[in-house]
């Protein structure tokens, strides 16, 4: 725990990493498991120490919104709002891949803001990074089109996954973008007749789509 701890949080102080050991548990999820519901009360949050997580919005119809993704090094600013207000919580979250995560008691989050400062600078840089990744996808929906949204969002998954390799289908991409699998088979169509993506079974092959963002 402590060396996981020490890897992905190596601002944490000693003390710190001494109480996230003891009052930590680590949980471990296969990719699909729903880690965060709406209208669920939270009793802990979580340090994501592997793995990844997909935070997205969910409608009545079970239409998904895609928010952002958490990695190793990351927490969800906005469970760690909702259980410090107590507050039930208004988006999902899901393993995009198997995922380890160490989950903190409430008590000892609250408690750690007041006796520990790199917590402290933790907690509010997950709210600024958060903030800042929601308001980038707020104006890709307010002042961009489907193909600039389309691309925006595969450069995205480029760059939190490292890979040129996007496994993920047209269904996917059409329910994280709130559009139809038709609409998003036509435009990737557009962008591989360009030569810019490689359409596979599996995934999406990105080549070159920084010009397509100038």
């Amino acid at each position: 725990m402590k060396a996981l701890i020490q890897q992905h949080f190596p601002s944490f102080e000693p003390a710190l990493v001494e109480e996230l050991a003891s009052a930590g548990q680590l949980r471990q999820f296969p990719a699909g498991e729903i880690l965060m519901k709406t209208g669920q009360y939270f009793r802990s949050t979580m340090l994501i120490v592997e793995g990844l997580v997909k935070v997205y919005r969910e409608d009545e119809e079970g239409n998904e919104f895609f928010m952002y993704h958490l990695q190793p090094g990351q927490a969800c600013a906005l469970s760690m709002i909702c259980a410090v207000k107590h507050e039930a919580s208004e988006i999902m979250a899901k393993t995009v891949a198997d995922t380890t995560v160490i989950s903190i008691p409430l008590e000892h989050m609250d408690a750690w803001m007041t006796r520990y400062k790199s917590w402290y600078y933790f907690v509010l840089e997950s709210y600024r990074n958060r903030l800042e990744e929601m308001l980038l996808t707020i104006d890709q929906i307010a002042f961009r089109n489907m193909d600039e949204r389309i691309v925006f969002y595969l450069k995205q998954h480029q760059q939190t996954l490292q890979t040129n390799k996007i496994p993920i289908s047209f269904t996917q991409i059409a329910q994280e973008l709130n559009s139809s699998r038709e609409v998003i088979s036509r435009l990737m169509k557009k962008l591989s007749d360009k030569g810019l993506v490689r359409l596979h079974k599996q995934y999406i092959e990105i080549v070159d789509l920084d010009k397509l963002l100038t």
